[in-house]
């Protein structure tokens, strides 16, 4: 299986009920998968304590049964008093590992949220780190075109709060990649991203490839 790292403590997100749920449910049944999760915390410790391996088989269908609990509890505590609680069960549903032992070469794939917090910050941050910004013209598009022109993305991550910036979630995959398919560039390396919506791009080439193979294409086309 994949590594991954997740916040235990994360609020939960609203859930959305089935509408028979949002419609049938009562304060008794609330109550009722309350009871139902403290059981299931109380035999997922027990079963842990008593545990005899690392893949114990009761700690695991007791990690079920309490996921299923607390899954519950939270859809009714929503659906019936519009609620939530202040934790989430984080599936694991990556599919097994299906791919070679010994890699050749990988591709690294990194997203980070953000929201505009301070679009005062935001400016400021422009105005320090680029020449010529009028503030009377300057919006938050062209703030974030100046900030993204002058620092890399981990230094954005590192000074976000300092650029007005909120970071929200982030995720980084590590995917064993075939070795023929990282060699020169991709013309549509994210192809699922709305280009209408794409704010800003930076690809960086490495230029002495570019020219070689701009020469290979030449020779190729030269006459026999």
């Amino acid at each position: 299986m994949p590594e991954t790292s997740s916040s235990v403590t994360q609020p939960s997100i609203p859930p959305t009920p089935l509408a028979a749920l949002a419609t049938a449910a009562t304060p008794a049944e609330v109550r009722q998968a309350a009871e139902a999760l403290k059981s299931a915390i109380d035999a997922h410790l027990r079963a842990v304590e008593s545990r005899v391996d690392e893949l114990d088989p009761a700690v695991l269908e007791a990690f079920d049964a309490l996921a299923a609990a607390a899954e519950e509890y939270d859809e009714l505590l929503y659906a019936v008093h519009d609620e939530v609680t202040p934790f989430e069960v984080m599936a694991d549903t990556q599919p097994d590992y299906a791919g070679p032992d010994e890699i050749e070469a990988l591709s690294l794939f990194i997203r980070r949220d953000y929201l505009v917090a301070d679009p005062d910050a935001l400016a400021a941050a422009a105005r320090t780190a680029a020449e010529g910004v009028d503030p009377e013209t300057a919006t938050t598009r062209s703030a974030l075109l100046d900030i993204f022109d002058s620092y890399d993305a981990d230094e954005i991550a590192y000074r976000a709060e300092e650029l007005g910036l909120q970071p929200g979630d982030s995720t980084m995959w590590v995917v064993a990649a075939d070795p023929e398919g990282v060699v020169g560039w991709h013309d549509d390396p994210f192809s699922d991203v709305d280009a209408e919506l794409l704010l800003y791009r930076d690809d960086v080439i490495d230029e002495e490839v570019e020219e070689e193979e701009e020469e290979l294409e030449a020779e190729d086309t030269l006459p026999g």
